[in-house]
């Protein structure tokens, strides 16, 4: 396994819709097993394929709190198809939108489809903290940010940040060498 780069806010990948997954096959599982380790050593309880620049429709997440009694789940492929009438408010963050917090509203229970680790099509029921961060990693999967949940005024506040900050890591860029006179 791997610990793979995680892109952030402002690449423009983020906004991308990914593709579907064809099958799931050792070169997924290797997707997901890496993607776990990325999002344990990040730390997070959820990562989507396009955060570490694949363009698939692939998530883990793992939101058990004991340290000794990990729960992965391997999603391919998920899809929403029932939510709740009824919403929550949790704060989210963002390992692609480092260090920001903000409340977002969502259905408090989703029932999601998805494709197992073992390419086997299961449904899960969820509710609190697991629904909140399946409808926030397929979010990812088409290209939206949870700060697109937000005010304009809070997301464009947001994006200026990091558009600032990524201007200011990025390496200086090389002058060109003069001719002599």
């Amino acid at each position: 396994m791997a610990i793979l780069d995680i892109i952030t806010l402002p690449d423009p990948r983020l906004k991308l819709v990914s593709e579907p997954v064809e099958r799931v096959d050792d070169q997924i599982r290797k997707l997901m097993d890496d993607m776990l380790e990325t999002m344990y050593a990040a730390p997070g309880i959820g990562l989507a394929a396009i955060q570490v620049a694949v363009p698939k429709r692939v998530v883990t997440i793992d939101v058990s709190k004991d340290e000794a009694k990990k729960e992965p789940l391997f999603l391919a492929n998920p899809e929403i198809v029932w939510s709740s009438e009824e919403v929550s408010a949790y704060q989210e963050g963002c390992l692609s939108i480092p260090d920001y917090y903000e409340d977002v509203e969502r259905p408090t229970k989703v029932r999601v489809r998805y494709l197992d680790r073992d390419g086997v099509q299961r449904e899960i029921e969820a509710d609190g903290l697991l629904a909140t961060c399946l409808q926030h990693e397929i979010d990812h999967l088409n290209g939206v940010l949870f700060i697109d949940h937000l005010s304009r005024l809070k997301r464009e506040r947001v994006q200026k940040k990091f558009v600032k900050q990524a201007k200011r890591d990025a390496p200086p860029v090389p002058s060109a060498p003069r001719m002599g006179a």
